[in-house]
């Protein structure tokens, strides 16, 4: 975060020029090290990310710093079509960051996103395409090939086996046929024809699987990989995010959990741009104002362990992680009913706000704001269920 924090304020001078001399700000972007010349980038606007790219003397370089989200926003501004150039530098953990939040519909592979993804790698060019096709789960290819063809394998020693009519072969053991008339299969055959030719083994995996395995199979192990990685990121499971929204009686919201926490979050490497959290002792929110008071070690704590927050919220939502304003109004909604529950503890146990802020965790501080606030505040999975219909996530996030 201090590093973030540190290059951001560096770089204002050269986003006013971006806008007003370009050839000037290419001229001072030449001056800047590799990470200001990043937070340049992070620090302009969404719709700018692509021009101020062109502005560094390396764009190569650069590519691969960016948190994965950022680039996958990046990339999505651009237009995913467009996107062949930022996904020839990108790295492979970028690659699939992008893939595991963009080609995704709750908890099945979206094929037309995905489909658009494996297009813009294939237009990257054929490394791209086998660094991206390595990196990505056995799985989740196998899902990409099935939702287009069908696989045959030619059975050892049948002599008079004949191949489905139609079929195409690379090696003459493994026939596909598209699944869907007139489908356009020019990627998937492209990236069928680069694994025959650089990496075998995954070339037979893939079409062994689109064989042999069951549908709902590879949908679940492709699932559990992308929530794996989705943990790294800081997005814990949906299961996990809903523990915020978990049962509290009623006549106890005003009493402080019997075991107090100070805020004990480690850093992790965040997947978006965030340099740091308001905090002043007139800001709106409580919780912010709360913050005010702390040490710079506090607010560092504070900072990962609202994030955290922020992000449980996202994904207990079911909000669209590849979308740039989706953190944003997260932190919004995690601070306003945060400091609700701050608010209503800080007041019925007569403490100062800071104070209540140390030993309270932050997702209890939101569930109470929640059953104080409870209309318009819970996530549409849980409308229209009762209190005691809901109670076990939360009861176990108390113990």
């Amino acid at each position: 975060m201090t590093d973030r924090l540190t290059a951001a304020t560096t770089i204002q001078p050269i986003l006013k020029l971006a806008r007003e001399n370009r050839e000037e700000a290419r001229a001072q972007m030449k001056t800047l090290g590799l990470d200001e010349q990043v937070a340049a980038v992070c620090e302009a606007p969404i719709a700018w990310r692509s021009r101020m790219l062109e502005l560094c003397p390396h764009p190569e370089s650069i590519v691969p710093l960016l948190p994965e989200a950022e680039l996958c926003f990046t990339c999505k501004q651009v237009g995913v079509d467009d996107a062949a150039w930022l996904l020839n530098y990108a790295s492979e953990d970028q690659i699939i960051a992008c893939l595991d939040l963009d080609a995704w519909q709750g908890l099945s592979p979206d094929q037309n996103d995905l489909d658009r993804w494996l297009a813009a790698l294939a237009e990257a060019g054929d490394p791209t395409l086998v660094r991206a096709a390595r990196s990505m789960d056995t799985e989740m290819l196998a899902l990409y090939l099935r939702d287009h063809i069908a696989v045959d394998l030619k059975p050892s020693g049948d002599n008079d086996w004949q191949p489905p009519e139609g079929g195409q072969t690379l090696d003459g053991q493994f026939y596909y046929i598209a699944r869907r008339k007139n489908d356009d299969l020019a990627v998937l055959i492209r990236l069928l024809r680069v694994l025959f030719e650089h990496d075998y083994w995954l070339y037979f995996r893939i079409l062994q699987s689109v064989e042999e395995e069951q549908q709902a199979e590879l949908e679940e192990w492709a699932l559990r990989w992308r929530m794996g990685r989705l943990e790294d990121l800081g997005f814990p499971s949906w299961d996990r995010s809903m523990q915020i929204y978990g049962y509290l009686r009623s006549d106890r919201l005003g009493e402080l959990p019997k075991e107090s926490r100070s805020i004990e979050t480690s850093e992790w490497p965040l997947p978006v741009w965030i340099t740091d959290l308001p905090s002043a002792a007139d800001h709106r929110h409580s919780v912010f104002r709360a913050v005010a008071e702390f040490d710079d070690e506090e607010r560092a704590r504070f900072f990962y362990a609202f994030i955290n927050l922020a992000n449980q919220v996202a994904v207990a939502d079911q909000s669209d992680l590849a979308d740039a304003d989706t953190l944003p109004g997260a932190i919004e909604k995690a601070a306003r009913i945060s400091s609700l529950g701050l608010e209503h503890l800080s007041m019925n146990n007569e403490l100062d706000l800071s104070e209540v802020l140390r030993r309270v965790d932050l997702r209890h501080l939101f569930r109470v704001g929640v059953h104080l606030s409870p209309e318009g505040t819970r996530p549409p999975s849980l409308d229209g269920e009762t209190e005691v219909e809901n109670r076990q996530p939360a009861e176990e996030a108390e113990s």
